[in-house]
């Protein structure tokens, strides 16, 4: 009883508060299917965290003595020490990709650039918020639509807002289905949502599949070393898949070792997530930003495929550009959802899998770079 009465008496306002998002990023997860093996783990691991001398934290009891947490524990080796979780993690997301509509297009891969200019757009602005700077470059990556790179770089260069950035990333990937077509309709007109294009895919040979996951790496850990565990993670879960010889293991990586690393991941982020450093008004900035970071990914690869289109006689329809983000495959699929939208016959899938998969790189390299500038920065 008197732990009971303990309990209840140190129960804040704030602390209720995270009862309660947690209790919302649980609804999404259940009721929306809304990335429901993060936003559910993250959820739950918020109101875990959240009680009063809760045994899953390190602490000091009375009575009792010093107890370790479990999600302490797990945060500090498994994101804090090493970022072992979000970079196993990419190993299984390498393996779930298929390049070929990359490789028989490889023009796609501008697209995958062009829309990583929200991270430093939103870079900027965070800045000029009066964010440090490591604050800012970790925010900005939310706009890469990649979760676990925004969950590393943010832990890279120690900003003070892990936990906000992570739920910021994975409740955004979530919405990209209401959060795309909005960015889109801005810079499209109803005509350059109804171009269509033909698709004539070029068989692409197996040598080329191997041979493509280690140039990548060779070539970004040339020009952005500090990119290296990111794109070599990411390229070496692809090669498992193309070489053939490791289908048992292609499938495990897949499956169970991306099922398992997600939810560890989803509940130990949520060590970040205590009320005292949640509940400010950075966090609804972060929420901001992390919301313009998106539209403006989506924007510049839509902007980009209309400026391409003024020298092509083949003409780019723009929503293919906005699949440049990271988000695979919900892009993907929301393109050719606004195509068939605007055109019962305009088929756009397998070109939107090619720019959202070169998303998928760019993102990486663009969270490699940041954690190369930004310490000299500091």
């Amino acid at each position: 009883m008197e732990f009971l009465v303990q309990g209840i008496t140190q129960i804040t306002w704030q602390q209720i508060l995270m009862w309660i998002i947690g209790g919302i990023l649980i609804y999404l997860a259940i009721a929306k299917e809304l990335e429901p093996a993060l936003l559910l783990p993250m959820g739950f691991g918020a109101i875990l965290v959240n009680i009063p001398m809760s045994g899953v934290l390190n602490q000091i009891l009375p009575g009792i003595g010093e107890v370790h947490g479990i999600i302490d524990w797990l945060f500090e080796v498994g994101i804090e020490s090493s970022e072992m979780m979000p970079l196993l993690l990419f190993i299984g997301i390498g393996a779930m990709i298929d390049f070929g509509p990359l490789l028989s297009n490889p023009r796609l891969l501008l697209f995958g650039a062009a829309a990583q200019f929200g991270i430093f757009a939103t870079i900027t602005v965070a800045s000029l918020l009066k964010f440090p700077i490591h604050d800012a470059a970790a925010i900005g990556i939310i706009g890469a639509a990649d979760g676990p790179t925004s969950i590393l770089v943010s832990q890279v260069l120690k900003s003070n807002y892990i936990g906000p950035i992570a739920v910021a990333a994975y409740s955004y990937m979530a919405l990209v289905p209401i959060i795309q077509p909005f960015a889109i309709k801005i810079c499209t007109t109803e005509k350059d949502r109804k171009i269509k294009m033909k698709y004539n895919p070029k068989s692409v040979s197996r040598m080329t599949r191997l041979l493509f996951p280690i140039v990548v790496t060779i070539i970004a850990g040339l020009v952005a070393p500090a990119s290296i565990a990111l794109v070599g993670f990411l390229m070496f879960g692809n090669l498992i898949r193309e070489c053939g010889v490791l289908r048992s293991l292609s499938e495990t990586a897949q499956k169970d070792l991306v099922n398992l690393i997600t939810l560890l991941l989803g509940i130990t982020i949520s060590a970040s997530m205590k009320a005292d450093v949640f509940i400010s008004l950075n966090t609804l900035l972060i929420m901001g930003l992390g919301l313009l970071a998106f539209i403006f990914d989506t924007m510049a690869g839509a902007l980009f495929a209309k400026f391409l289109n003024l020298f092509l006689k083949e003409k780019i329809n723009p929503m293919v550009g906005a699949a440049g983000i990271s988000a695979f495959p919900m892009s993907s699929r929301v393109i050719q959802k606004m195509g068939l939208e605007a055109d019962s016959q305009n088929h756009l899938l397998m070109h939107a899998v090619g720019a959202n998969v070169s998303g998928q790189i760019a993102s990486v390299i663009a969270g490699g770079v940041i954690i190369g500038l930004v310490p000299g920065l500091m």
